[in-house]
């Protein structure tokens, strides 16, 4: 199960970028420079970056426990919002459905907060509606 949703992940972060008004920084396959300092970004493999994504995100964000519609958006909270707000959002709920709408909500504040930030809220969202794409399609053949 982790396999196929963290690929979903790497879809979705895609490869190299450095955006200078993207508070996550150089990335490569969503693996940031800022969270991984002694990691050569421009040159990670895709594979490392899938044992950094087991390790550090799929174990420690409690996936590996859930069902699979749970544990896809907990996975992608985590990486995109990382571990520790992840597993906050899963004391709020165990519906991933209202986790979707819980990150919604966030990001909204964020960008009332950070206005700033308003050039990421498409994507975002973009993203929720591609896990939720994911999750529907996924469901029936993982369960």
């Amino acid at each position: 199960m982790e396999k196929i949703i963290i690929e979903f992940i790497l879809k979705m972060e895609g490869g190299y970028v450095n955006n200078p008004k993207d508070p996550g920084g150089e990335t490569k396959y969503g693996i940031s420079k800022r969270a991984y300092p002694n990691v050569d970004i421009k040159n990670l493999t895709k594979n490392d970056a899938i044992a950094i994504y087991y390790r550090d995100y799929w174990l420690r964000c409690g996936a590996v426990s859930l069902p699979f519609a749970l544990a896809a958006c907990v996975m992608d909270t985590a990486v995109n919002m990382g571990v520790g707000r992840a597993k906050q959002f899963l004391k709020q709920t165990v519906d991933w459905k209202e986790m979707i709408g819980i990150r919604r909500e966030w990001y909204s504040k964020l960008v009332v907060k950070n206005p700033s930030l308003s050039r990421f809220l498409k994507g975002w969202n973009n993203r929720l509606d591609h896990l939720i794409k994911f999750i529907d399609s996924n469901i029936a053949q993982v369960d």
